[in-house]
């Protein structure tokens, strides 16, 4: 679908309609402000050509602006109620953020977006569940989704390959290394947790390779000739 289709041109009306001047995202009228709403409508708008809209910048600037003490993202949602494990940033928001600014092409040389490259490549090597909403490295972390929608391996180690702090750390390259397991004898990236409401489209049937998720596979390989 071209971006200047009607339909794309009024959802991301409705998505710009959503930012406040400081360029925080209200999903709701009375609803509480976590930087995961920000962090996602900036990634939808910035696929779909609003990178340079000054809404997008704004609400980009507002996430740079805006971190946790080891520099990754976090939402105040204590579900799982306080603990040690919660005094950390959210992996999950701060893919996304992470995933935003390289859309952007906001992704390399600042110092902030690498200190918040090093929390993901931490995360890695600590795997428990960090952070207040429990984001953690485990079973189902380790089955590739697609489209990529949540923190899982694909989506992981897809976003920190635009990265070059990443790309030369041990850790990705260990990450990688568990994604090429996902191949099958063709070098076809297979679906092996689809989202729910999606599972019946060609791009993600269960246990199927798709051409979609090989292209994004690609993309990594690519990057790492940087």
């Amino acid at each position: 679908m071209p971006e200047d289709h009607e339909a794309l041109q009024g959802a991301a009306e409705l998505v710009l309609a959503a930012f406040r001047e400081d360029g925080r995202v209200r999903i709701a009228p009375k609803g509480q402000i976590y930087p995961c709403h920000t962090a996602h409508a900036a990634v939808a708008l910035c696929k779909n050509g609003y990178a340079s809209h000054p809404r997008v910048q704004a609400a980009l600037d507002y996430l740079l602006s805006d971190r946790f003490d080891d520099r990754g993202w976090r939402c105040r949602k204590f579900i799982f109620g306080h603990g040690p494990e919660t005094d950390a940033s959210n992996p999950g928001v701060t893919l996304l953020a992470l995933d935003a600014f390289r859309l952007a092409g906001i992704h390399e040389g600042l110092p902030d977006l690498d200190r918040a490259v090093e929390t993901l490549l931490d995360h890695w090597t600590v795997k428990t569940p960090v952070g207040p909403c429990h984001f953690g490295i485990g079973t189902l972390f380790m089955q590739v989704e697609y489209p990529f929608l949540r923190y899982n391996l694909f989506y992981y180690t897809y976003v920190l390959s635009f990265y070059a702090k990443a790309r030369k750390d041990e850790r990705f390259t260990e990450s990688l290394a568990a994604l090429n397991k996902k191949l099958d004898n063709q070098n076809r990236m297979i679906v092996e947790r689809p989202n729910r409401k999606l599972g019946n489209l060609d791009i993600c049937r269960k246990g199927k390779p798709s051409e979609a998720a090989t292209d994004r596979y690609l993309e990594i390989i690519r990057n790492m000739e940087f």
